[in-house]
């Protein structure tokens, strides 16, 4: 069997980082079994329907690295908006790959279902449903459709009247979902909703579409969060009235905070794109979502895996059942890793977007200004988590800064007439040096802090603050260096005139 998993967004905003970490886990799964990864847009909901959210879905997977075997054409990419289509226009044998134009085929599976009494119209108002369920409220009872147009004669609705089309669930017996991950899950059918299939606009509801989609794309394995389980007793009903092969069910327990808190807008990012502008690199951000939930094995210590090797040692049905604990705290680990395994030339490109959008680098970026970050790079490689982090933290080198307060400027254990010795002497040192390199300041300045009988943390303290006009910033040689002796010894003058 060649395996054939999908990712099926809805375009109504852009994927939850949870349901990208599944995501991750079907594309894994795909590439370690040499199947196929179908993206499927499923824009059936026209209320919640953002036509921008298909190019964020897209953006947001090819950024972290996720391609597509099977997928939207170029001419659907250009109806739904897309701009630079024919970069994600990829096709397949089962195209389209976009729900809104599968109208036809959602309506004859719903006539086929009907003819064979497995569904029936229904024009009850949203007037009388919300009467109905706030009747069955009222009773403690779980709110569903009473099933009232489905006693009725089977001519009794006029196909051309306002109606949905429901699916009529057997009153009786049980219905069986087959989990990889929870084994088996019993649903009793009289508990199980009559479903809406056909909406009034002539648009399939989810859980046609889906069971539709998934039977016509020849999809082998459908892996998705735990939280469509209770949807999936419908589905299995519909495989059985249209005499379809189910596909293999593995429901992916959620992901939450820790303490079992949902994960959501105010515990932090929860899109691509956020993850994206706060710095996370796309490779450390795969590497994580694909450890959430799943491991390699008992007893292994390793973290850090490249993808060919996730994708080698990947198993789909080793997949933990417990919920599985987002931590930032993990995921700034796992960043900074990556961060300091790339090449100083790499890093500074991925450094440049975060320097011009704080508007400290112009766009596009000169040479010589390029060569400067490149001297900079090294000197935050070791400090920083996110790429993001980088802005407040080199901020002085790009722009004037204040004098220093005195507070800030004056050590502990001395007062403000030893802080300008310091300074004093300091320019005098670094104003004599002909070789202005980090090699070059280091030695004069420890010298420096010999002769004044202080030591490395009152005196460079004091010089940092003078020239950075922070209490912490990057190494300070390689910083007075990158600054050059100008701008080093002119602030340093200002600092001294601060403790006039």
């Amino acid at each position: 069997m060649t395996v054939r998993v999908r990712f099926a967004p809805s375009p109504t905003g852009e994927p939850h980082i949870g349901s990208v970490r599944t995501v991750v886990f079907n594309w894994l799964f795909a590439r370690k079994m040499g199947g196929q990864f179908i993206l499927r847009i499923e824009d059936t909901d026209r209320v919640r329907y953002q036509p921008q959210a298909v190019q964020a879905i897209m953006d947001g997977l090819r950024w972290l690295g996720l391609d597509w075997d099977e997928g939207p054409g170029l001419e659907e990419l250009r109806r739904s908006g897309v701009q630079h289509a024919d970069e994600y226009a990829v096709g397949g044998p089962y195209a389209p790959y976009i729900q809104s134009e599968r109208l036809p085929l959602y309506q004859r599976i719903a006539d086929e279902l009907l003819a064979a009494g497995w569904a029936y119209r229904c024009n009850c108002t949203l007037e009388r449903l919300e009467q109905v369920r706030e009747l069955q409220r009222a009773r403690k009872q779980p709110p569903m459709y009473d099933r009232h147009c489905r006693h009725l004669p089977p001519d009794a609705i006029s196909p051309d009247e306002p109606h949905v089309i429901r699916l009529k669930v057997p009153l009786t017996g049980h219905t069986v979902v087959h989990d990889v991950i929870k084994g088996d899950v019993v649903f009793e059918n009289a508990r199980l909703d009559d479903q809406v299939l056909m909406k009034t606009d002539g648009f399939p509801t989810y859980h046609l579409a889906v069971v539709v989609d998934d039977h016509f794309m020849k999809i082998t394995h459908i892996a998705r969060a735990d939280e469509w389980i209770p949807s999936t007793p419908k589905h299995v009903l519909l495989y059985q009235a249209l005499g379809w092969e189910l596909p293999i069910y593995c429901h992916v327990p959620l992901v939450t905070m820790a303490g079992g808190k949902k994960l959501g807008k105010r515990t932090g990012a929860i899109a691509i794109s956020q993850f994206r502008d706060q710095g996370y690199l796309p490779e450390a951000l795969f590497n994580f979502l694909a450890l959430l939930g799943w491991a390699p094995g008992e007893g292994e210590e390793q973290e850090i895996f490249t993808r060919a090797e996730l994708v080698e040692r990947f198993d789909l049905f080793r997949i933990n059942r417990a919920p599985a604990t987002f931590s930032y705290d993990k995921l700034d680990w796992f960043n900074g890793e990556y961060i300091r395994a790339l090449s100083p030339d790499d890093l500074t490109g991925r450094l440049v977007p975060f320097w011009q959008r704080a508007g400290l680098v112009p766009d596009p970026c000169p040479d010589d200004v390029r060569a400067t970050l490149r001297r900079i790079t090294p000197l935050i490689q070791e400090r920083i988590s996110t790429l993001a982090e980088v802005v407040p933290l080199t901020a002085f080198f790009f722009t004037e800064i204040e004098p220093p307060s005195v507070e800030l400027l004056v050590p502990k254990g001395l007062d403000a007439q030893q802080t300008r010795d310091v300074l004093r002497r300091a320019q005098q040192v670094l104003a004599g040096l002909d070789d202005f390199s980090a090699e070059g300041i280091e030695c004069p300045l420890r010298k420096l802090v010999t002769e004044l009988g202080l030591n490395n943390r009152q005196v460079f303290g004091i010089i940092r603050a003078a020239t950075t006009g922070t209490a912490v910033s990057p190494p300070l040689f390689g910083t007075l260096s990158v600054l050059g002796r100008e701008r080093v010894l002119n602030r340093l003058e200002a600092a001294e005139g601060v403790l006039c």
